[in-house]
């Protein structure tokens, strides 16, 4: 049950045209960014699209590498690690 859900995880990919929408969405809502707060902000404002760009882009980085937590990146699960703890406990458990 646990491994088809795992399973289902790792098969599961963000769908293309989410993915392509939320880019676009990211870029078109920064490029009108400025003419929403150039009054409120001023020339402040030349230093907070940038800012909020950057931290769109980067939640949307974020989501691409956890899209799949099952891969070889730095950033995903210990697989691995895991199976061989659970090996080693499993030994433990029932050596006689």
């Amino acid at each position: 049950n646990i491994c088809g859900a795992c399973e289902r995880i790792k098969n599961t990919p963000i769908p293309l045209s989410y993915s392509a929408f939320i880019k676009k969405f990211i870029v078109i809502y920064v490029a009108t960014l400025p003419m929403g707060y150039v009054f409120s902000l001023g020339y402040f404002v030349a230093f907070a699209v940038p800012f909020v760009f950057y931290v769109l882009a980067s939640l949307e980085l974020i989501a691409e590498a956890i899209e799949d937590p099952f891969g070889t990146d730095f950033d995903d699960l210990p697989i691995d690690k895991l199976a061989e703890n659970i090996k080693k406990h499993t030994h433990e458990v029932l050596k006689p």
